[in-house]
């Protein structure tokens, strides 16, 4: 049975320490980072400075006995992350308030997806995903374990290839 509340899980990682490129192969105890914060001014900040410094979840990283439900929230976490990448590079030209808007976007598109995705799959889904509209929203913000979305200590993310393309609207901010 898959355990959806306590969502640590042991990954192997390529760290990459220093300028030098020293690479560490160890199993490192993480949280997923799952769900990811709600986007905001508050942590905006870090969102576009930090982004190299938190967590992805290759496939190959996720051990073949956690794969189901596990795979679907590291998705997630990686479209996330990849998108709010992509909203604060093009928001430079747009400011504070366009950043935040691409990224919440970002945010409800990937959550969106983790939903659907765990609604396709034989197995229940997540209790937010049971949610509907804000109330769905709500309910990913408040289990975010990293609402200030700070980096992990001497991480650094590997690329991760993504299956979706994000599309920002900035009409609906």
């Amino acid at each position: 049975m898959e355990m959806k509340t306590t969502l640590s899980i042991i990954l192997i990682f390529q760290l990459t320490l220093g300028a030098g490129g020293r690479h560490i192969h160890p199993p490192m105890h993480l949280e997923p980072y799952f769900p990811p914060a709600k986007p905001s001014l508050e942590n905006l900040n870090a969102i576009c400075l930090h982004g190299n410094g938190r967590p992805r979840f290759p496939a190959s990283s996720i051990s073949s006995s956690h794969y189901g439900y596990f795979h679907r929230a590291g998705t997630a976490v990686n479209r996330v992350e990849v998108w709010f990448s992509e909203c604060c590079q093009k928001g430079v030209t747009y400011g504070c308030q366009q950043i935040v808007c691409c990224a919440k976007q970002a945010w409800e598109t990937a959550l969106s997806l983790f939903c659907f995705e765990e609604y396709s799959a034989m197995t229940s889904a997540h209790e937010c995903c049971e949610k509907q509209g804000e109330e769905r929203w709500n309910c990913f913000e408040r289990q975010a374990p990293n609402p200030t979305f700070q980096p992990l200590s001497g991480y650094r993310a590997p690329i991760v290839p993504l299956d979706m393309i994000f599309t920002w609207d900035p009409n609906t901010c």
